[in-house]
């Protein structure tokens, strides 16, 4: 990988990470309409690190109360009923559908799923599946001439089971083009949570999982020796400072606006795909490397 592939891949991953349009779906086109090998899912995983990185700086206060709350309730039963003890254990059960799909379907992640005509199939559907989520939502929040204005949950009110059913939304974003916020956004918008409330869980409950995943993939590349550090690093650095930015933007945004222009982004790109693959212009293994 050189130098420039590894800047504008970062770029592309800090732009993407947040927002419900698949980071990893667009690292692999850009090294598909760019003629370079696919990046990898070990380059993914690394990268996310550094976006992660931006999650843990921008959502610090958040964290911090819920690791101390959460860590001193294990020995204070009177702080069990704390929220911030409670969001604690919610990230924690949020956390194991991917990570048991992660180990079961690792083969499936790191190959098949990787083709081009499964990331376009989960950019479209996916996009419906946002674009239905957003509509509801607007609904209640706006109500109508024969409908009133609907309450939607807060985090405060988020359940196990709630907290289960983002898990596995979250879950899904294994396959490139599903995209880990926008799953478990809709989700919560699915099961009536505020946009804001389902956009901050949905970056908590990335960080374990993200962090994990990264931290796996950097070992095995140390190991392995199969990774090109310097770029790697480079990229890693370039989608932390970005994605700060993409976050900050991105909470202001969802409080007022809706989430239609990235359903027709998903939709279009979606299609633009197929028919490219369909006409032999783009192959679905394109940039594939032969390991």
């Amino acid at each position: 990988m050189s130098w420039f592939e590894s800047l504008i891949l970062g770029l592309v991953q800090g732009l993407t990470e947040f927002l419900p349009i698949s980071s990893s779906a667009h690292l692999r086109l850009t090294a598909a309409f760019s003629g370079w090998e696919d990046p990898g899912a070990a380059f993914t995983a690394i990268t996310q690190i550094g976006t992660e990185a931006a999650v843990l700086i921008y959502f610090r206060k958040d964290i911090v109360n819920i690791i101390s709350a959460w860590s001193r309730s294990l020995f204070d039963k009177e702080l069990r009923g704390d929220h911030d003890a409670q969001m604690g254990w919610l990230v924690i059960v949020g956390s194991i559908p991917i990570g048991v799909l992660g180990l079961t379907l690792k083969d499936q992640i790191v190959g098949p799923f990787r083709d081009l005509r499964i990331t376009a199939t989960m950019l479209i559907v996916m996009g419906i599946v946002l674009g239905v989520a957003d509509r509801l939502a607007a609904r209640d929040e706006t109500g109508g001439k024969h409908r009133a204005i609907k309450e939607r949950k807060g985090l405060e009110q988020l359940s196990v089971k709630d907290g289960l059913i983002f898990g596995l939304c979250q879950a899904m974003a294994l396959v490139p083009g599903v995209s880990r916020s926008g799953a478990t956004i809709s989700g919560g918008l699915l099961m009536g949570y505020k946009r804001e409330a389902a956009a901050r869980y949905s970056f908590l409950l990335a960080i374990p999982a993200v962090l994990a995943s990264g931290g796996y993939e950097l070992m095995d590349a140390m190991e392995g020796g199969h990774v090109s550090w310097g770029p790697t690093i480079f990229a890693t650095v370039i989608a932390f400072v970005v994605g700060y930015a993409v976050i900050a933007w991105f909470m202001k945004f969802i409080s007022t606006r809706s989430f239609m222009p990235f359903v027709w982004y998903r939709i279009v790109l979606g299609i633009v795909i197929v028919v490219l693959v369909s006409m032999g212009v783009l192959s679905p293994h394109a940039g594939e490397s032969a390991g």
